[in-house]
């Protein structure tokens, strides 16, 4: 397992007019919790409370940068320019950030310089502007465990990141939550800290909040032990033995039940 760069996620750069404030009225999380050193995990959501796309929020000034699924991207900048109307927001991606993950905080290895056909020089200031967002790196949202995340040039691609998340239960992205398919608290969002019951409304807000309240989610999205798909599949990977299915929570034997998820489900 190594970092660094998660080849299959992407960066939208979000600047101009309250930024925050034109999100706080979209997704899932509270925008006021976002801070340079805490990034979220947030869902954007039909008006029935159904996942459309799950990303990462990060804080670059009065910016919001947007990690996400790579090719999920373009679909989710057009969501959110359909939402923008005439409001003075720029959405665009931004090629300067990579996204970045280490199993563990002492794992943000700078020792092995970007291969550089320039030379030596532009090597050391690849490698002091990694440093610098490196320093920056956090914990992942959703759960410690996951390793820490961060925004810097891209580098050599990460490995074992799939299996790691996977072994978590953990799930993210339109192949595992579906679009318009899974009810957000059924994607674990309470668990993972994706969702803020405390903010104003928001897409998909009023049957979030319902479900909460009656305390009522009957299905979960659940890491399985799989060496073929099955009937309640989402996505199967092979390589792993592992397989992404949506069950309801009287019948989770012999899936994966992390302990986060275990309290949840006592």
């Amino acid at each position: 397992m190594s970092g660094t760069t998660l080849t299959d996620r992407a960066v939208l750069r979000l600047s101009g007019e309250d930024v925050r404030g034109f999100l706080q009225g979209l997704v899932t999380n509270d925008m006021d919790a976002l801070a340079p050193d805490r990034p979220l995990w947030a869902g954007l959501l039909t008006a029935q409370g159904k996942a459309l796309f799950d990303f990462i929020l990060w804080a670059d000034r009065e910016d919001v940068l947007i990690d996400c699924e790579a090719g999920e991207a373009d679909a989710l900048a057009r969501r959110l320019t359909l939402y923008r109307l005439r409001r003075a927001i720029g959405i665009a991606p931004e090629p300067a950030f990579a996204v970045h993950w280490s199993p563990n905080p002492f794992g943000l290895s700078l020792s092995k310089p970007f291969p550089s056909p320039e030379g030596e020089e532009e090597t050391k200031t690849l490698r002091q502007a990694q440093g610098e967002r490196a320093a920056m790196a956090a914990p992942d949202p959703r759960l410690p465990e996951l390793g820490h995340r961060w925004l810097a040039s891209p580098a050599n691609p990460a490995g074992g990141w799939l299996a790691h998340r996977l072994s978590l239960g953990v799930t993210e992205g339109v192949a595992e939550l579906g679009s318009d398919k899974t009810l957000w608290l059924e994607c674990n969002a309470a668990e993972l800290n994706g969702v803020s019951f405390g903010k104003g409304c928001y897409v998909g807000q009023e049957n979030t909040a319902r479900m909460n309240w009656r305390q009522k989610v009957n299905r979960r999205l659940v890491v399985v032990p799989a060496e073929a798909p099955g009937p309640r599949t989402r996505i199967h990977y092979p390589a792993l033995g592992l397989a992404v299915e949506h069950r309801r929570i009287d019948d989770l034997a012999g899936a994966i039940v992390p302990a986060w998820l275990a309290a949840a489900l006592a």
